[in-house]
């Protein structure tokens, strides 16, 4: 037996230590490419709920592929193994880049992703039967428990690493090139570990130009994505980044600045101004003193910059969940100007916190309070929009008191529109829906709630878009826009997600 020869022993010993270290990082690195693949779907795609669930899914069924195809290589396992870490490497690696410069230029962006997702999976699939039929000179038993631990502590690693350092400090493209450069160093790092007899000379060499060619893709990766935003944009990009929750992107075309989340439109600053108006004044002008006021989102400070239009308002708590959001249009003077400096205002408080969360450990009252959340486009946001929600920020409603909610487009969505008033109400608010005109979004909807029978009139401060004479028609709605039948949103159906996203696929085409 080999096991009981010292020299046989010897001969395999040597790469033994890469062979297991390399098991925890093709743990590592396929777990981070397919996280990457889901969270670029869904930066993409949206509704993170399906891409997630597909690209997981897509993933491990090419694990299982790779696997079973491992049974028909009869020999040369060491060189396909490394053969197959090199490839893993280049693909992977490159995977967040060409998802991103692929999906302006091509028609059908979903084929381009799961032939990825099935290419890394494949590999990875193949490669771990590879690896303990190399080792199999150990004991079985002890070769089975070793690979498989090195397999699941890396899973574990990737799974923690990505959220919490890889996506906020290396953004996705750099973390792909990063996790390739790893793939490819401990390919090299194997060959070199074989005595000098057996070492591959041509997988050296490839191993050095693919080590080469990543290591010059994550210096370029700020510049790669750019351009794929860009060209997916189709304005100037003047700043992009990736927080620890959300793509921060701002394009720049003339006197024209966007904000972009997630590749998600949410606002213009040539009309921005007609959205907010009408989202903070026929709230705030219908409580006779709105004192202290909630925002609940609108991290760009521009819903607080109306809020800070009415004489009365002495407090201002805002609450959004990213701290870059909410640093970069407090800190950067062009942003700080056109919010008019309200987030540096005395009167005002951050809270960088989960909205949900802090709602149902906050105390006190406001006298009106402002919803202004991204539009329901995934699970995670469309908690925002539950009856359990809704119920826990009712408490924080001081008697007399205004709630409005951003509510998406009348028009293009009325059963997800009409799906905020009846979940409202079914937790005791009256409510009263009006829609507005912006250039940049079409036809908009947003909801007034109350404890009390809604005020008819309003009190408006000089604006560019909404006045008293203006108001009145917001409330008419035609018949495509008409109130009609639909469920409530509750916690554990998320109805207004399946709504919203049918609504706007039709929509876009």
């Amino acid at each position: 037996m080999a096991e009981n020869d010292p020299a046989a022993a010897r001969k395999v010993t040597a790469p033994a230590g890469a062979l297991l270290v390399s098991a925890f990082v093709v743990a590592t690195c396929g777990l981070v490419y397919e996280l990457l693949a889901s969270t670029i779907a869904s930066y993409l795609l949206g509704d993170s709920v399906t891409q997630f669930s597909t690209v997981i899914g897509t993933y491990l069924f090419a694990m299982g592929i790779g696997s079973w195809c491992s049974r028909y290589v009869k020999r040369g396992e060491l060189r396909l193994f490394v053969r197959t870490e090199l490839l893993i490497a280049v693909i992977g690696g490159s995977s967040a880049a060409l998802l991103f410069m692929l999906f302006p230029l091509v028609e059908h962006f979903r084929i381009a992703l799961y032939g990825i997702v099935l290419a890394i999976g494949f590999l990875v699939g193949l490669e771990i039967p590879l690896l303990i039929r190399i080792l199999k000179d150990f004991d079985f038993r002890e070769t089975v428990s070793s690979v498989l631990t090195f397999d699941y502590v890396g899973a574990l690693a990737a799974s923690l690493l990505f959220p919490l350092v890889l996506m906020p400090h290396l953004g996705m493209i750099r973390t792909g090139f990063a996790f390739g450069i790893a793939n490819a160093a401990v390919a090299l790092a194997l060959l070199l570990a074989l005595p000098r007899g057996r070492r591959m000379r041509g997988e050296v060499v490839a191993a050095i130009i693919i080590l080469i060619g990543l290591s010059g893709g994550m210096v370029a990766a700020d510049r790669l994505q750019r351009w794929g935003e860009q060209a997916g944009y189709g304005e100037p990009v003047v700043y992009a980044r990736s927080s620890r929750f959300q793509r921060i992107v701002l394009t720049r075309r003339g006197d024209d600045l966007r904000l972009y989340l997630n590749g998600n439109l949410q606002f213009s600053s040539r009309d921005e101004y007609r959205y907010h108006e009408a989202l903070v004044h026929p709230a705030l002008g219908r409580v006779a003193e709105p004192a202290r006021v909630l925002i609940m989102g609108g991290g760009d400070g521009l819903a607080a910059r109306e809020v800070f239009r009415h004489p009365g308002v002495r407090q201002v708590t805002l609450v959004d969940l990213d701290p870059e959001m909410t640093a970069l249009f407090r800190d950067t003077p062009s942003l700080a100007a056109l919010n008019g400096g309200a987030l540096a205002d005395p009167r005002m408080t951050v809270i960088n916190a989960d909205a949900f969360r802090w709602a149902r450990e906050a105390t006190g009252q406001y006298d009106a309070i402002v919803v202004d959340f991204p539009d329901p486009v995934d699970y995670s946001v469309g908690k925002l929009y539950t009856d359990n929600f809704y119920a826990q920020v009712r408490r924080l409603l001081a008697p007399g008191g205004m709630m409005v909610v951003q509510s998406t487009s009348p028009l293009i969505a009325p059963d997800a529109y009409w799906t905020v008033a009846t979940t409202l109400e079914s937790v005791g608010f009256s409510t009263r829906g009006y829609h507005a005109y912006v250039p940049s979004f079409g036809e908009w909807g947003f909801t007034l709630a109350s404890l009390a029978p809604i005020p008819a009139n309003a009190r408006f401060p000089d604006g560019r878009f909404l006045t008293a004479g203006s108001e009145a028609p917001l409330f008419a709605f035609p018949p495509d826009m008409a109130r009609r039948p639909v469920e409530v949103n509750r916690l554990d159906n998320q109805s207004l997600v399946r709504v919203f996203d049918a609504a706007w696929s039709q929509y876009e085409g």
